[in-house]
């Protein structure tokens, strides 16, 4: 399915719209249109009522302030890492493992990068610290006291923040890596250590021509995530 590239009109449609876009133009957001974006995703639910994420916006110097502080980590090979947390469990195992395999070399293949070439893989790879060129980068953060049901909350209002840009005609990528970076990230940001950092967010309009955002993403059948009970034969 190809990327965004209309108004959606049903939760229904920009589900199936919504992409994780790794090609951005250069045309600029209305900042408008995200506030009333950003205003309509509160209606997201949390437990208690919490609310507890918290969102910084970028664009223009700001930005590029954060993707130059990270590229000087990233320069560092392993010793510039500074983890927020394990983006992915320690060990993981089958079917998860190979799903995740998979969809790498899925984004690859689309793009003509083999497995051998590492230069071209890598290259592809640091793509991810300049949000794939999107004018735009949403940090999402949250108190460090914050915990489990709380990360749930922060996803539905993600979640929701992503499918109402699709309906506005916009694409977003969400990205957890930049809190590989995370305490470089919040630096910058001069945010306190008691706020961590859970995610970015890539948004602007998608490149419709590029490879890298028609390539088909597979889903697991609902005979793999779906048991159902007392439903009869």
């Amino acid at each position: 399915m190809p990327a965004t590239d209309a108004l959606s009109r049903s939760v229904t449609d920009a589900l199936h719209r919504r992409r994780s876009v790794r090609a951005f133009t250069d045309r600029p957001v209305d900042p408008a249109l995200l506030g009333d974006i950003f205003a309509a995703a509160q209606r997201a639910p949390s437990g208690g009522n919490l609310q507890p994420w918290q969102a910084i916006v970028l664009t223009g110097e700001p930005w590029q302030a954060v993707k130059d502080a990270v590229a000087e980590r990233v320069a560092m090979g392993r010793a510039g890492y500074e983890p927020e947390y394990d983006i992915y469990p320690k060990g993981l195992t089958d079917p998860w493992e190979s799903r995740r395999f998979g969809v790498g070399e899925g984004l690859y293949a689309a793009l003509g990068i083999p497995r051998d070439d590492k230069p071209g893989r890598l290259g592809q790879f640091l793509h991810n610290y300049r949000g794939f060129g999107a004018p735009v980068m949403l940090f999402l953060h949250c108190s460090r006291i914050m915990g489990p049901p709380q990360w749930s909350d922060m996803g539905m209002w993600l979640q929701s923040v992503m499918l109402l840009l699709v309906e506005a005609g916009l694409a977003s990528c969400p990205q957890e890596c930049w809190a590989m970076y995370g305490a470089t990230v919040r630096r910058t940001l001069a945010l306190g250590d008691d706020q961590i950092l859970f995610t970015g967010l890539a948004i602007g309009y998608a490149d419709e021509d590029a490879a890298v955002n028609q390539w088909p993403v597979p889903r697991v059948g609902l005979e793999d995530v779906i048991d159902w009970q007392g439903f009869g034969e």
